[in-house]
């Protein structure tokens, strides 16, 4: 059984293999550039959104890609692509690469779009198992600010897809260009509320206004 995510994740994939971002697919197929943004894949009363076939036809069309291939893609929950080249790959699964780069370097700009996925040069690569993100990265830690629960050179994956709750353990920035690490004690819809990985610092209230964008922490390299 098709699940909604399964459709959504494959369209993410897809643009992956291609370089780009959601958005930037979407702008190349001639639709509306927010049309495959997270915030369009459910309604404001929790309704789930499918894109339409319509839509589908196009980017497979801009990208040139058979629908077999998509299918793949819809079916494999372990595999992302990362050229056009490996989508006739699309069957098999295993470990994937992701972009690894230094925690103290992703304040920087110019590594992340709007919506937190990784994009533009600079970044490493690292071989880790398989995740149904495709725009999961990693974050390597310096200094001892987040011990004892993470120490310098440990490297958390990072997930910008998945639904962050209560007790999660995520990475965000904020609109003055920090990035933590922190443990969700509550989120809403206009505040964040933390707490410190390191029983020395206290907990922090946010904005949601004032976060550029927030990434759950889904495995640890120790």
């Amino acid at each position: 059984m098709i699940e909604h995510m399964d459709i959504w994740t494959a369209i993410d994939r897809l643009a992956t293999a291609h370089g780009l971002s959601a958005s930037g697919l979407a702008k190349r197929a001639g639709l509306d550039p927010t049309s495959f943004n997270p915030s369009k894949r459910t309604a404001p009363g929790g309704k789930l959104r499918w894109p339409t076939t319509e839509s589908i036809s196009k980017i497979l069309a801009a990208t040139n890609t058979g629908f077999s291939n998509f299918v793949a893609l819809v079916e494999r929950g372990d595999l992302a692509p990362s050229s056009p080249s490996e989508l006739a790959k699309a069957g098999k699964g295993g470990r994937r690469s992701v972009p690894l780069l230094g925690f103290a370097e992703a304040g920087d700009k110019g590594y992340f779009d709007d919506s937190g996925f990784p994009v533009g040069h600079g970044w490493d690569q690292i071989q880790i198992p398989s995740l149904a993100d495709p725009h999961a990265y990693a974050l390597q830690v310096s200094g001892n600010s987040m011990e004892p629960v993470y120490r310098a050179k440990d490297i958390l994956i990072i997930s910008p897809k998945e639904e962050v709750r209560k007790g999660d353990r995520i990475v965000f920035k904020t609109e003055a260009g920090e990035v933590m690490a922190k443990e969700v004690v509550k989120k809403t819809a206009s505040r964040l509320d933390v707490r410190s990985l390191n029983p020395t610092h206290g907990e922090r209230s946010f904005g949601m206004k004032d976060i550029t964008w927030i990434a759950k922490v889904v495995w640890v390299s120790q």
